[in-house]
């Protein structure tokens, strides 16, 4: 078990917040390397999202077989995805609005909708993206996980 996440949280509480966790290093790896601008690169969120839900699919497979099933693994999928999508959806707020509001300004500034744009809709657009994704990541990898026998 990961010393910095609390042992009596369940798997897909613990791999969302892991994966809200890769998402906040990634963010800040882009920052770092001067490519948070680069609104395009956060296709590859993508990744750590798919290793979230198969890593919390994976674990509940093993650790609980009499359990699983299609329904059950969908289910853990979708709240561990939407854990960890929520969770660094309400980091970027306080950080556009907080910590970075120069990016947030950016934003506003260089994207197509940006008029349009503020830290609650950016927010809430990750959140949505996040969940939508977590949902079709997880259709995909009950269709692997859950015809394994």
């Amino acid at each position: 078990m990961t010393k910095s996440v609390p042992k009596n949280l369940g798997i897909p509480e613990k791999w969302g917040l892991l994966t809200a966790a890769g998402l906040t290093v990634f963010l800040f790896l882009m920052k770092g390397i001067g490519l948070l601008h680069v609104v395009e690169l956060r296709a590859l969120n993508i990744f750590i999202l798919v290793g979230g839900v198969v890593a919390a699919i994976k674990i509940f497979k093993r650790k609980k077989p009499e359990s699983f099933n299609y329904f059950s693994g969908m289910v853990l999928g979708i709240h561990t995805a939407a854990i960890g999508s929520i969770v660094f959806a309400v980091f970027v707020f306080f950080y556009v609005s907080f910590l970075d509001p120069s990016l947030m300004t950016s934003i506003v500034e260089n994207e197509p909708m940006g008029r349009f744009l503020n830290p609650y809709m950016v927010s809430f657009i990750i959140a949505l993206e996040g969940v939508f994704s977590g949902l079709l990541v997880t259709f995909i990898a009950m269709n692997y996980y859950g015809a394994e026998e």
